[in-house]
C-alpha cells in the first residue's frame, strides 16, 4: 500500500494532480510551491518510488509525468469498497461465477 502512504501528503497529492492535466518538468513543479525545489525533489522521489509517476531526461530537464499502472493498487481497493456500497453488484459477480 505504498501509494497510499505517498498520497498521504498534501504536497504530493498537489503534485498528481498537477500531473493529471499533463506533464511537467521538474522545474514547472517547483514553481508552483513555496517549498524549496530540494523539498519538491524528495515529494517527487516518493511519488517515482510509489510508481505513481514516472520521469524521462530530455537534455537537461526532467520530465515528469503520470504512470497509470503505478494507480492500479488504488484502482483495485476502490474497486473492493465499491461493493460494499453497490451490494448488486457483488451479487452479479456471484451469479456469474455460478454460471461457468
Amino acid at each position: 500500500m505504498f501509494s497510499f502512504t505517498a498520497l498521504a501528503d498534501p504536497t504530493r497529492r498537489s503534485i498528481v494532480e498537477m500531473l493529471a492535466k499533463g506533464e511537467r518538468t521538474a522545474g514547472e513543479i517547483v514553481d508552483q510551491f513555496s517549498i524549496s525545489p530540494p523539498a519538491i525533489s524528495q515529494h517527487l522521489k516518493v511519488l517515482k518510488e510509489s510508481g505513481l509517476v514516472s520521469v524521462r531526461v530530455d537534455a537537461q530537464r526532467r520530465i515528469y509525468q503520470l504512470a497509470p499502472e503505478g494507480f492500479s493498487e488504488l484502482m483495485e481497493w476502490v474497486k473492493q469498497i465499491r461493493q460494499v456500497w453497490n451490494p448488486a453488484q457483488k451479487s452479479k459477480k456471484k451469479r456469474r461465477k455460478k454460471k461457468k
